[in-house]
């Protein structure tokens, strides 16, 4: 088993426990532009907060034990949580809340804390992890950062709908593409040195375990605010006030 230095922990850790955050936070401004007043948008968060800081403290423990070393808790795991938040996501308040007007960009921010997949090439520089899944995964991640930051601040001035939904695209492809080559070198399907045992353990077991599930519910999220706010007809008044400009 690997421990990688400290500044290595920080740099991980902060990558899950950033993206539950601003969750949280995208959640509390939607029930609040929702209507639904500053209490029940508090408890929302509060209850969003707990389940998500609850898994990440789960899956630490599991981790901690090897339980993700051996099939299937690995993949068991990461359904089991995607599951959970898609069925947490039909629920009334919560869907009240990602409907509410400026959802799509609050929710693509989310996404910007994924830089710290530069973890990956870390790993793959002091030689723990393969480049066959170092590379497009901590790549990938960096991209997608960069890019959730750019697509939230053209959505947060009334435009980028289409880069938003390519964004999107990228982003779902971009998590499929690194959980498959981490499954695949990680536990021995590929037969690549050295594998990538690693992401079975701490601290990199919470990147696929806490953190991937909760992205790809963002942009399942996203892309149907993207796609609510587009058939949403304009007011009665909004041509004649655009025809007077």
């Amino acid at each position: 088993m690997y421990d990688p230095p400290a500044y290595l922990w920080a740099i991980i850790i902060a990558g899950p426990t950033a993206v539950a955050t601003l969750t949280c936070m995208s959640l509390y401004g939607g029930s609040m532009r929702a209507g639904m007043g500053r209490r029940r948008a508090a408890l929302l968060a509060g209850v969003a907060a707990f389940v998500m800081g609850g898994w990440i403290a789960a899956s630490a423990v599991i981790a901690s034990h090897g339980w993700y070393r051996a099939l299937p808790w690995f993949p068991v795991a990461i359904a089991g949580y995607l599951g959970l938040l898609l069925a947490l996501r039909q629920i009334p308040m919560v869907t009240r809340a990602l409907a509410a007007p400026g959802m799509s960009g609050r929710l693509e921010l989310a996404h910007a804390p994924r830089v710290a997949g530069v973890a990956f090439l870390l790993y793959l520089a002091f030689g723990h992890l393969p480049a066959l899944f170092a590379l497009p995964a901590g790549l990938g991640d960096i991209a997608a950062g960069i890019a959730a930051a750019l697509v939230a601040r053209r959505l947060s001035q009334g435009s980028g709908r289409r880069g938003a939904l390519w964004f999107n695209a990228y982003g779902m492809t971009d998590l499929i593409v690194a959980l498959t080559l981490g499954a695949l070198t990680g536990f021995g399907l590929l037969n690549v040195t050295p594998s990538s045992a690693p992401i079975a353990e701490l601290p990199l077991a919470l990147i696929p375990t806490a953190t991937v599930p909760l992205l790809f519910v963002l942009h399942i999220a996203a892309v149907s605010a993207l796609v609510r706010a587009q058939r949403t007809p304009l007011p009665a008044a909004a041509p004649l006030a655009a025809a007077a400009r």
